[in-house]
């Protein structure tokens, strides 16, 4: 098979040739360092294997667009736990208050959610992408969809492309690859970049799903009658002798093979490292966090008369039918009967967890590039003129807006040091 070739840019007015640099991603990472390039006057050509550019932005925004979070920058920064002082000088460059104020030079305009979150005020991700795209094109940044990069070419500076028109060679002054984790592969986000760089000897973290769910292995009882069901006004942590997590109060899904949702994809980095650990995790839970657990001593260990259980529970507590479920699936019948162990059981439930659920079925990956793999200018140590964006760096954040923003800072800063690198050229 013939293999085309295509050289670096060159300026039809002048001598002086123009920089040229080959982003391979088409996120919100891949976007944001084709903007900052561009912008500096770079021939951007942006490569990516699927048909559009935004397909996962796309999909996380048809619940609502959380852009970021307003929260102060002290507690927003420590949303990326292990990996915090990496991200920091990133996120302070371009911050919340910053990506707002992006979004608003695309015309639109945004509002701070109750929870402190940050959407649009139209709460649609499509017309942020569309009016992106357009300014991108007027900046001259070229598009080349069903891309697939696979790899480098024999020539230096070669970047080797499967096309629907055969294997494609290009060569640029400097590549930003920004392609995302391994989660949802179907909109792009498949890891095969992983063994690409691994063969030029780069250091990556294995990728493992963030933001999941997790499998509990449910009696026939429960899964059956209560899976599809959110179970509401709960906290929960995870602690053990090497983790202990602060209490978080929000809600779960239980699903028909175990659990799911915003308080579960809170806590699923130390759950996932517990499972990693030890095997399995267990999931704390306070079924009542309103409520002291000398109140609910008193009234579980209240005479109930000819009422059952369930309906004593159920009236002196509140406690609903799932909460009591969830309670017989982790006491005996007799342990159920004891007024000491069923009242502390109400107050800290431990839910075993056996395994994160499958990673493209998780919202993001942990994992990826390591830092140590950059150089000082954010330049791969074993690749020459070859920096890393977004999600393929290793580092995770919860859902709220975290992992949106680190993403566009890092995109923002991988051009940025392919732009100083440019200039020593």
């Amino acid at each position: 098979m013939s293999i085309r070739s295509v050289p670096p840019s060159t300026s039809s007015t002048s001598s002086t040739r123009t920089p040229h640099v080959i982003v391979i991603g088409g996120g919100p990472a891949g976007l944001m360092a084709a903007e900052t390039l561009s912008q500096c006057g770079v021939q951007v050509d942006l490569y990516d294997a699927m048909p559009s550019v935004g397909r996962k932005f796309l999909l996380a925004g048809k619940g609502g667009m959380n852009l970021t979070h307003s929260e102060e920058f002290s507690a927003f920064i420590q949303r990326y736990g292990s990996r915090a002082a990496d991200l920091q000088p990133l996120l302070q460059a371009f911050d919340a208050r910053a990506l707002r104020t992006w979004a608003q030079g695309l015309g639109v305009e945004t509002f701070v959610g109750s929870s402190g979150r940050v959407f649009p005020v139209d709460m649609k991700a499509a017309p942020l992408l569309r009016a992106w795209l357009h300014r991108l094109r007027e900046q001259g940044v070229r598009f080349h969809m069903r891309h697939r990069w696979t790899g480098w070419g024999d020539a230096p500076q070669s970047l080797r492309f499967q096309t629907p028109e055969g294997d494609l060679n290009v060569s640029a002054d400097a590549v930003v690859l920004a392609l995302g984790g391994a989660s949802w592969a179907r909109l792009g986000s498949d890891g095969a970049w992983v063994p690409l760089l691994q063969q030029r000897g780069v250091e990556i973290a294995a990728l493992q799903p963030a933001n999941c769910g997790f499998d509990v292995p449910w009696t026939d009882f429960l899964k059956n009658k209560f899976a599809g069901q959110p179970l509401l006004t709960v906290a929960a942590r995870v602690h053990d002798a090497d983790v202990s997590t602060a209490m978080r109060k929000g809600q779960f899904v239980i699903t028909t093979g175990g659990v799911e949702g915003s308080l579960i994809y809170a806590l699923s980095a130390a759950l996932r490292e517990q499972i990693n650990r030890r095997g399995h995790a267990v999931l704390e839970l306070d079924l009542l966090p309103d409520t002291s657990a000398e109140r609910v001593l008193s009234e579980v260990s209240a005479g109930r008369g000819s009422r059952s259980l369930s309906s004593h529970l159920q009236s002196k507590l509140g406690l609903d039918a799932l909460k009591i479920a969830l309670l017989h699936e982790v006491l005996s019948k007799e342990q159920m009967q004891q007024a000491d162990v069923l009242a502390s059981a109400i107050k800290q439930l431990p839910l075993r967890l056996i395994s994160p659920r499958p990673i493209d079925e998780a919202i993001s990956t942990a994992g990826g590039v390591r830092f140590e793999a950059l150089d000082d200018s954010a330049m791969l140590r074993t690749c020459p003129d070859v920096f890393c964006a977004g999600e393929m760096l290793d580092w995770e954040a919860p859902t709220g807006g975290y992992l949106l923003t680190a993403c566009f800072a890092s995109g923002r800063h991988a051009a940025q040091a392919a732009l100083r690198y440019l200039s020593t050229r």
